[in-house]
């Protein structure tokens, strides 16, 4: 049976940031908590946020780390409940946007962030009390703000996923000039995050044909302008397409994800100074190749039509394509240049097994599958 589900309210365009308190007062949050970190602060964001809300009382935490943790979510939600708080405002990248989702739970439902954990059988315990959530991105990478789930890293370690249709934003605010001042590097990795994110939902065998045809347009449209936007972060055009892609690489992936994601979910949580975008870049070219022969992917003609959304005459072209633009855009050329050890693999590989993404793969792998994958993404 085949579920599909699009409920998300997006609001954008250039300046839409200014449309934040409009869209407080839709959903019904009077007194906000905003959820950002130390560089969206430091780069004026968070001000311009704040400059949007003009009468609303509000609280901040603004100590997000590049991973979301469980520990910083426990700070977050303290501030939530100290200052009464009865709604969220996530004004950053995937990391500030999976924490708030994290607050939504922590705050209103008792017992271990743990216990809601999607492969812990979390899911149905995440109730429509979760705190509502407006989602303002600054970077164009994970797509959070119109997605379901959170990725956190729990007090033992892990890089744990939790979904559920109550951590959906109610409104996305995707306003592309909050990017604009984005470093290079940044711009790389989280692009690249967005375009694995279109590849790999589009790859996965599960029937959704809307889906799909989102995350081929964004895939195409993330392809043709992360370059340009990586060049000239003051590229008006590369950003809002760049936007866009990220934006529907997370529409998309309802339909589930693969072996990139179970790879870099769990790499990330052996080291959470990973990053998980430039992980994602560096696993693609394998995951490729190694869902080439999936009966799904090659019936349904997946990689040709991959091909010709990234200009590509042939399949075979793709994971080269990939390894290319990698380093055009002045990111790792593998895993060993990132500091990652082959000694942890047996650690990497026992959480890519486990992973939620793991078993959307449209080719299941294999504890050697994921060895094989790891060395050559080296």
């Amino acid at each position: 049976m085949a579920f599909i589900y699009y409920v998300t309210q997006v609001q954008f365009d250039f300046g839409a940031v200014k449309l934040l308190k409009q869209e407080c007062e839709r959903v019904g949050i009077t007194r906000p908590l905003i959820v950002t970190d130390p560089g969206v602060k430091a780069a004026g964001v968070l001000q311009k946020a704040i400059d949007a809300i003009p009468g609303l009382p509000y609280a901040v935490f603004d100590q997000t780390p590049s991973n979301p943790t469980e520990a910083a979510v426990r700070a977050a939600a303290e501030i939530y409940k100290a200052s009464n708080c009865d709604g969220l405002i996530a004004v950053g990248g995937g990391s500030a946007i999976d924490c708030a989702k994290g607050v939504a739970i922590a705050a209103t439902h008792e017992g271990p962030l743990t216990h809601y954990a999607t492969i812990e059988g979390g899911s149905p315990r995440i109730t429509d009390k979760a705190a509502p959530l407006i989602a303002v991105p600054t970077t164009s990478g994970t797509g959070s703000e119109v997605a379901r789930g959170a990725i956190i890293i729990v007090d033992d370690h892990r890089k744990l996923g939790f979904h559920s249709w109550h951590l959906v934003p109610k409104t996305a605010i995707c306003d592309p000039e909050l990017t604009l001042g984005l470093p290079p590097k940044l711009t790389a990795a989280t692009g690249m995050d967005a375009i694995a994110h279109c590849m790999e939902t589009f790859m996965a065998a599960a029937f959704n044909p809307p889906a799909d045809g989102i995350a081929l347009d964004g895939l195409q449209r993330g392809w043709a302008h992360i370059e340009r936007a990586t060049r000239d972060g003051s590229d008006r055009e590369a950003r809002f397409n760049l936007m866009s892609a990220s934006m529907q690489g997370a529409m998309a992936f309802q339909k589930g994800l693969g072996c990139v994601h179970s790879l870099s979910h769990s790499l990330g949580g052996v080291d959470p100074r990973l990053h998980h975008g430039t992980l994602n870049a560096m696993f693609l070219p394998a995951v490729v190749n190694f869902n080439a022969s999936a009966e799904s992917v090659r019936k349904d003609q997946r990689l040709e039509r991959m091909a010709h959304a990234m200009g590509l005459k042939s399949t075979s072209d793709i994971p080269e394509a990939i390894k290319d633009m990698n380093a055009r855009l002045g990111l790792p050329s593998g895993l060993g240049e990132m500091g990652v050890q082959r000694e942890w693999f047996d650690k990497i590989i026992k959480g890519a097994l486990a992973d939620h993404c793991h078993k959307t793969n449209p080719r299941e792998a294999s504890a050697r599958d994921y060895e094989e994958m790891l060395a050559v993404s080296l």
